[in-house]
């Protein structure tokens, strides 16, 4: 048997992961009053952030249309026997049933769907992941066991600047949104259940990216071969600083960079950073 690995473009990987691991990309879009742009095809992260400061108005989102999936799945049919298709979390995004959905339309091809109930640096981790084995021969089933057993121990914490926007793009509660605003907190927020809300309220950035960093060092005390990724959104320099605090204080640990594109970067707004990490 042989199995394709797809994602969207929430996971964030570089052209050269995508090449190297030969991961085939669905791009999700944002919407700027009439005009969509995918992300990563029609619009680069730094003139998304440009774009972004321009307008009165945030962008929107949208999942691709299940058509999208239905060619790129017919036409993997040509070479390969299963496709596993991982998205970002079914809690914030509709993308996961569409490919699901989409699956379900094509013949000659078994697709199996995988929910990473995360997104961007930790979501790559699952893709990359199952590339590696499909290049080895695995099976789609023996590939969407792995994955089950690495969300066991996935991790993803992030602070934002400002909770307006996730609270206006509906992917935070108004309550949680008006709290972070009166007592001038830094939250840090995670996945729960899929969905995104707080972890712990901090009063501010410095602590809160101190209290990451030891959640990380509490799983590295119980197991040092960690994989992690330093996330940012246009921050690039706080980004480099926080990577390389990291690296100095876990040296067991593996560490790389990614980056909060346009379609999350809408929810979570500039000057965001996260930190996700997973057992090896």
């Amino acid at each position: 048997m042989t199995t394709a690995i797809v994602t969207d473009s929430t996971a964030y990987l570089s052209q050269a992961e995508q090449e190297k691991y030969n991961i085939h990309v669905v791009p999700l879009s944002v919407i700027f009053d009439q005009e969509t742009f995918a992300e990563g095809v029609d619009i680069d992260v730094a003139t998304f952030y440009d774009k972004v400061r321009e307008v009165k108005e945030l962008p929107k989102t949208s999942q691709p249309p299940i058509g999208e999936f239905v060619s790129l799945f017919e036409k993997l049919a040509n070479d390969y026997d299963e496709v596993v298709t991982i998205h970002l979390s079914s809690g914030i995004s509709g993308t996961y049933q569409g490919a699901i959905r989409a699956g379900e339309l094509v013949e000659g091809l078994d697709v199996y769907g995988f929910d990473s109930e995360i997104a961007c640096g930790p979501q790559g981790f699952y893709a990359i992941e199952a590339a590696k084995m499909a290049q080895q021969g695995a099976s789609a089933k023996d590939i969407m066991a792995k994955l089950k057993e690495m969300k066991q121990s996935m991790r993803g914490y992030f602070m934002v600047d400002d909770l307006s926007h996730l609270q206006r793009g509906g992917r935070l509660s108004a309550a949680s949104a008006l709290i972070g605003g009166l007592l001038q907190v830094k939250p840090i927020l995670h996945f729960k259940d899929k969905v995104i809300v707080p972890f712990e309220k901090i009063r501010t950035r410095k602590k809160a990216l101190r209290r990451v960093e030891d959640l990380l060092g509490e799983d590295v005390a119980v197991h040092p071969d960690i994989e992690a990724v330093v996330i940012h959104a246009n921050c690039e320099a706080e980004g480099q600083a926080w990577f390389d605090t990291l690296q100095a204080k876990y040296p067991s640990v593996h560490f790389k960079q990614s980056y909060f594109g346009p379609v999350i970067g809408t929810h979570l707004g500039e000057g965001s950073l996260g930190l996700g990490w997973y057992r090896k």
